[in-house]
């Protein structure tokens, strides 16, 4: 029980909860926008296609058991959908990742430049002489 205490009241897990909860929603969103937004104009202009009803029936539908079909309309929405999340996720990397390389650039910059080594020796010599 100390254990799991200890890795609950970790840092990491808790913004890894946080995150989870956030790629939930986010996946959510984009869904909603493939579907409710991208696909009806591409359908549109592919006259008139409902691509969350595309599919092959297998099998037609015979009393109390149900229809077997491949949907493969949901299918192309849900690629259509990952790759969105995917470029979002791919953004928001590279933002995170060029953040990352100015805050230590700017470190750097803010760091007193090391003088050249032959000061250094020239200096040790000095202070060699004076003694």
């Amino acid at each position: 029980m100390k254990e799991f205490k200890k890795f609950i009241s970790r840092g990491n897990v808790i913004d890894m909860a946080v995150g989870l909860i956030m790629a939930t929603y986010f996946g959510a969103i984009i869904k909603s926008l493939v579907n409710d937004v991208i696909m009806p104009p591409i359908g549109l202009l592919l006259g008139g296609v409902n691509f969350s009803a595309l599919k092959v029936v297998i099998q037609e539908a015979q009393g109390e058991t149900a229809e077997v079909a491949i949907l493969y309309g949901a299918f192309i929405n849900t690629i259509i959908t990952f790759l969105i999340v995917s470029f979002a996720i791919f953004m928001a990397v590279k933002m995170y990742n060029k953040a990352q390389e100015r805050f230590k650039k700017e470190e750097e910059e803010a760091k007193p430049a090391a003088p050249p080594k032959q000061e250094v020796l020239l200096t040790e010599i000095r202070d060699l002489l004076k003694k």
